[in-house]
């Protein structure tokens, strides 16, 4: 797997709210805050750039609303912003994609001159899942680093419900599958990232 020098890695909304499973329910892959902390260490380490994402739900009582402590990045990623030698870039979004916040992630990586994202962070189906379909649909060549992200248990429409593992793997299958991403382990990414 070829990295591109300037590949941004994209980390989405690894914040504090998320930890409140009373609200969110049953979550997958426990391993995936780890992957997410090794992929940001190997970029920051390697120079390349990374994009924080932070949601700011306008949900009354979401955990991720703004003015809330869940709206805060987890310890470990706050820890990490600001100590790379490569670009940085924070943005804030109420939408799903990350393309779609403040400021424009889009303008930022064709300034940068970047055509490669990772996309990492939570939750596998909804603002990961989004932003790298967007990312495919403008053009980037998007990695989707599967185990460093995670979702939870949904009920849909019918009194259908599944679980957040099923939930991740129809994610992953619709994004490779659907030449929206190519999905790949951390392992993956950080041995050629590394290398």
């Amino acid at each position: 797997m070829d990295i591109a020098e300037n590949a941004a890695l994209v980390v989405v909304d690894v914040q504090k709210g998320f930890e409140e499973l009373e609200y969110w329910g049953a979550r997958n892959n426990p391993a995936a805050d780890d992957n997410i902390a090794a992929l940001i260490d190997v970029w920051q380490g390697s120079g390349r750039p990374v994009v924080f994402v932070r949601h700011d739900s306008v949900k009354p009582g979401s955990p991720l609303r703004l003015g809330y402590e869940g709206n805060e990045f987890k310890e470990y990623v706050e820890g990490r912003r600001g100590k790379g030698a490569g670009a940085e870039l924070f943005v804030t979004k109420t939408v799903n994609s990350a393309f779609l916040g403040t400021p424009d992630l889009g303008a930022w990586l064709t300034a940068q001159g970047i055509s490669q994202i990772v996309v990492a962070g939570i939750q596998t189906n909804m603002c990961a899942e989004t932003t790298a379909r967007m990312g495919g649909n403008l053009g980037y060549d998007v990695l989707f680093a599967y185990d460093a992200t995670y979702t939870f248990d949904l009920e849909g429409p019918f009194g259908w419900r599944r679980g957040a593992d099923e939930i991740a793997q129809a994610s992953a299958v619709s994004l490779h599958g659907g030449g929206f991403a190519r999905v790949v382990t951390t392992e993956e990414l950080v041995a050629s990232a590394a290398g």
